[in-house]
C-alpha cells in the first residue's frame, strides 16, 4: 500500500470523535467518499472532488491550481479525476484551502507529495495545516479528526492575489467555521464570455459544547463571521462553489449542454448564501443566550 495512504489512515482513525458529530455519521461518510465523475464547470474550471466534498481544478497551459483536497483517503480519487479530464497531477503548481478540517485538508499532504505543488493559505490556516488539524482555536477542536501535517506553506493575506502562469486567484478572509477560513475568487472564460467564480468557505457554526461565538473575551469570533457574510454579499459572483456541494448542484451540472445557458450561473447565489449564514448566526446566538 502507498505509504501516504497508511499515514492518512492512521491520522484519521486515531483521533477521538464524538458520535453525535457529522464525522461519524455513516450516511455522510459514504457521501464524502462516493466517487463523482469529474466535469467542466465553466471555462478552465473543473470539479474533481467526491460526490460530497468539493475539489476544484483551475487550469492553464503552464500549470494548474487545485482548491481543497477532501479526505485523506480520497487523494487517489482526486488524482484519478484530474487524469480523467486529460490533465497531469504533476502540473498542479499551487494547492489552496478553504478551511482546515480533515474533510477539506486531509489529502493535501499526499497531493503535495504526488504533484510537487506549493501550498498557500491564510496565516491561521497555515498554523492549523502544520499541526495536522490539531488547532486549539478551531471551534471543532476535539471533534474533527487530525490528518497528515502539511509543511512549507506560503502565507496569503486577505485580499492578496496568487498567480500560476496566467491564472490569478484572490483570497478573501471568511472566518467563522474556522478562524482561518478563506474564500477564493477568479475569472474563467468561454469563447468571449468571462465569469466571476467564487469558492466560498463553509458558513455552518458547528462546534464543541464549550465553544461560544458570543464569548466577550473573543470578540473576533462574531466580528469575523459577520465580516465573512458581508464579503460574500458584496463579491462579484456569477457561479458559487462551496466545500460541500449545495443541493441541486449536480443536477444543474448534469443539465449543462452545448448551446444552452449554463444552469450553474446564478448571480444571486452568493447573496443567498450570505443570507443563509445570517440565519445560522441568529440561531446560534439564540442558542448561546438560552432562548432557542
Amino acid at each position: 500500500m502507498n505509504h501516504w495512504l497508511v499515514l492518512c489512515a492512521l491520522a484519521f482513525v486515531t483521533t477521538h470523535v464524538d458520535a453525535a458529530t457529522p464525522w461519524t455519521d455513516p450516511d455522510m461518510r459514504a457521501t464524502w467518499t462516493q466517487p463523482q465523475q469529474p466535469f467542466r464547470i465553466y471555462g478552465n474550471t473543473y470539479y474533481v472532488g467526491s460526490h460530497g466534498l468539493s475539489a476544484i481544478l483551475i487550469t492553464s497551459p503552464k500549470g494548474h491550481v487545485l482548491i481543497d483536497g477532501t479526505l485523506p483517503e480520497n487523494a487517489g480519487m482526486i488524482e484519478s479525476n484530474i487524469r480523467a479530464l486529460g490533465f497531469r497531477v504533476r502540473d498542479i503548481k499551487l494547492i489552496l484551502n478553504s478551511h482546515t478540517h480533515g474533510d477539506h485538508a486531509g489529502a493535501i499532504a499526499a497531493l503535495v507529495h504526488d504533484s510537487g505543488a506549493q501550498v498557500a493559505a491564510s496565516a491561521m490556516s497555515a498554523k492549523a495545516l502544520e499541526l495536522g488539524g490539531d488547532d486549539p482555536d478551531d471551534p471543532q477542536h476535539g471533534m474533527a479528526p487530525f490528518y497528515p501535517k502539511v509543511s512549507k506553506i506560503r502565507i496569503v493575506a486577505d485580499g492578496e492575489t496568487v498567480h500560476v502562469s496566467s491564472l490569478a486567484l484572490q483570497m478573501h478572509a471568511m472566518p467563522g467555521h474556522t478562524p482561518g477560513g478563506s474564500g477564493w475568487t477568479w475569472r474563467s472564460c468561454e469563447e468571449n464570455r468571462c465569469l466571476s467564480i467564487v469558492y466560498a468557505d463553509s458558513i455552518s457554526l458547528l462546534s464543541t459544547d464549550d465553544y461560544r461565538y458570543t464569548d466577550p473575551t473573543h470578540p473576533e469570533r462574531l466580528a469575523g463571521y459577520r465580516h465573512a457574510l458581508a464579503v460574500l454579499s458584496a463579491l462579484p459572483c456569477d457561479i458559487l462553489l462551496t466545500p460541500h456541494p449545495r443541493d441541486g448542484f449536480f443536477e444543474k451540472a448534469a443539465a449543462m449542454a452545448p448551446g444552452k445557458p449554463n444552469p450553474l450561473i446564478d448571480t444571486q447565489a452568493c447573496k443567498a448564501y450570505a443570507d443563509e449564514g445570517q440565519h445560522n448566526l441568529e440561531q446560534r446566538m439564540r442558542k448561546e443566550a438560552g432562548t432557542l
